[in-house]
C-alpha cells in the first residue's frame, strides 16, 4: 500500500529547494539523518507525554501537542500549515477552512464527553474525531503522531488506555493508515475497540 503526499509549496517555505528536505533546527539536509534525528526526539517527547499528558481543552489543544512533540526539530512546531496537502489523490482541508474544521471537531469532542460508560459508543466517537483530525491535517509534518496522541489523551478521560503510536506493530499502523486515508470510521472503530484497555 503506497500513500504518497503531494504538497503545494512553490516558494519552498518548508523545504530546501535543492534537496526537498524539511527545514529543521539542526540544519540537517539529508533525509535519512533527519528521519533518525526526528525519531529520536519525537520518541522521547512521546514518552514524556505518556507520563504527563497535555489536558485536552478543545480541538486546538492539538497545536500544543504537536508543539511539544516536535519542539526539538522544527520552528513551525505547533503552527498550522500555510500550504495545501493531498495524499493518494485526496485533498486535506484547505487552509482557509481551518476554523470550520476545528469547530466541527469541538462539536464531536462535546458529544464524546457526554457519552455514558459504553466502550463501543466511545470508540465510534473517537473514530469520528480521529477521522476529522486527519481530514483537517493542520501541520506540514507530524499530523499522525499528534492526532494519535490527541486520541490517546482523550480516551484517558473515560479511563481507557489506548496507544496507536505503536512503532513496533505494523499491523496496527497499517489499519490506522487505511482507516484514516480512506475515511473508514468502521475500520477505525474496530481498531480502537481492539486496542482499548481499562485503566
Amino acid at each position: 500500500m503506497n500513500y504518497e503526499y503531494k504538497y503545494e509549496d512553490p516558494d519552498n517555505l518548508y523545504t530546501n529547494p535543492d534537496t526537498h528536505v524539511l527545514h529543521n533546527k539542526y540544519d540537517i539536509d539529508e533525509d535519512s539523518l533527519l528521519l533518525a534525528t526526528e525519531s529520536f526526539w519525537t520518541g522521547r517527547r512521546l514518552e514524556e507525554l505518556a507520563i504527563k499528558p497535555i489536558k485536552i481543552k478543545s480541538a486546538e489543544t492539538l497545536l500544543k501537542i504537536h508543539e511539544y512533540i516536535f519542539q526539538d526539530m522544527y520552528e513551525w512546531a505547533g503552527k498550522v500549515r500555510t500550504v495545501q496537502i493531498s495524499k493518494a489523490g485526496t485533498q486535506f482541508l484547505p487552509t482557509d477552512r481551518f476554523s470550520e474544521g476545528f469547530s466541527y471537531i469541538d462539536e464531536l469532542i462535546a458529544e464524546y464527553r457526554v457519552l455514558g460508560d459504553d466502550v463501543l459508543k466511545a470508540a465510534k466517537k473517537l473514530a469520528a474525531i480521529l477521522d476529522a483530525l486527519n481530514h483537517l491535517h493542520p501541520f506540514r509534518e507530524g499530523n499522525g503522531r499528534a492526532q494519535r496522541e490527541f486520541i490517546r489523551t482523550l480516551a484517558l478521560e473515560k479511563g481507557y488506555q489506548i496507544n496507536l503510536n505503536t512503532a513496533d506493530d505494523q499491523t496496527v499502523y497499517m489499519r490506522y493508515m487505511t482507516g484514516t486515508i480512506e475515511g473508514d470510521e468502521k475500520l477505525l472503530t474496530d481498531l480502537i475497540v481492539s486496542m482499548i484497555n481499562r485503566s
